[in-house]
């Protein structure tokens, strides 16, 4: 008999916000003023921006997070609405506030700045997250911010057979742990720093693959990346562009390496998707204006 239960390709559990975004010649020293210009309003959230990448590849995709009832609650629910995300995961938490990012882009140095408040509410529980979908998606993709039920929806999607992908940003408690249910754990280079020391990202590499993911990698902005896929060792520089502003970068990689697992490439194709992707945003104001269009992949042979 057939079931009526939903099933997406890629079900992401992790942050949704409202991005405020400017553009400065130079970052400020303290207690001066600074005029931004070019700012622009976006969705952002590292999950919630690469959803709306995979979105806008035809791949279909449900969101989990927290909302509270603020202004940009309805605000960011629009922004993944409007990309055909399924939403029906989103919590929204009477009485507290939404996560909120102003960001300052400095396209001279090819850098920019976060300043972020995380949403006050109280975060997704196990019991909150729908395992009927996460059971029949091919992907589960979290970045840490809700461990405990980061926790539950990765060992949920191991026990299914479905692929885990963690977008670790920040050396969070649980993060490790995340790491050991996870099959493709791709870290920020802030991460590698962390949990290594400063410079060594293959060293971070090693130290996370044997916690049991077949690939691990570490994205270096301009630098480029590397990775460790089951003893293979991968290491490539970054598509040259003039970069506007980086937000979203990192977000936008692990949308295009999912892609790619997705379509069954193999994991040197994936990230090389995945590194033309990120450069391609950069070019742009905001983590989700640059994202290419579907056209545009095909244009470029993915």
């Amino acid at each position: 008999m057939p079931s009526n239960r939903p099933s997406f390709q890629v079900y992401g559990l992790g942050q949704c916000a409202l991005d405020y975004i400017g553009k400065i010649d130079a970052y400020p020293p303290p207690d001066v003023k600074c005029e931004f210009s070019d700012m622009v309003i976006q969705g952002g959230g590292p999950v919630a921006t690469a959803l709306v990448a995979l979105a806008r590849w035809g791949l279909s995709c449900v969101f989990a997070g927290v909302l509270g009832d603020d202004l940009f609650s309805s605000m960011i629910k629009a922004s993944l609405d409007g990309e055909g995300i399924d939403t029906s995961g989103v919590l929204v938490r009477k009485g507290f506030d939404s996560q909120f990012a102003f960001i300052v882009a400095e396209p001279g140095a090819g850098r920019r700045t976060i300043f972020w408040r995380r949403p006050t509410g109280p975060p997704p529980s196990p019991d909150e997250i729908n395992y009927s979908i996460i059971s029949r998606a091919k992907v589960v993709l979290t970045d840490g911010l809700f461990l405990e039920a980061a926790l539950a929806a990765c060992t949920a999607a191991r026990k299914a057979g479905g692929h885990v992908v963690v977008d670790a940003g920040s050396l969070r408690e649980g993060m490790l742990d995340l790491a050991r249910l996870s099959d493709y754990f791709i870290a920020s280079e802030t991460f590698a720093t962390a949990l290594v020391g400063d410079d060594k990202p293959m060293e971070a590499c090693k130290r996370l693959a044997e916690l049991g993911p077949r690939v691990v990698g570490v994205t270096l902005g301009p630098r480029g990346y590397v990775a460790l896929a089951q003893g293979k060792v991968i290491k490539k520089s970054a598509y040259p562009v003039e970069a506007v502003d980086t937000t979203g970068c990192g977000d936008v990689f692990h949308a295009g390496f999912i892609y790619g697992l997705i379509q069954g490439w193999d994991i040197e194709k994936s990230l090389d998707f995945a590194a033309w992707a990120a450069a391609m945003v950069s070019r742009k104001l905001g983590g989700r204006a640059g994202i290419p269009s579907l056209k545009a992949l095909l244009k470029h042979g993915y």
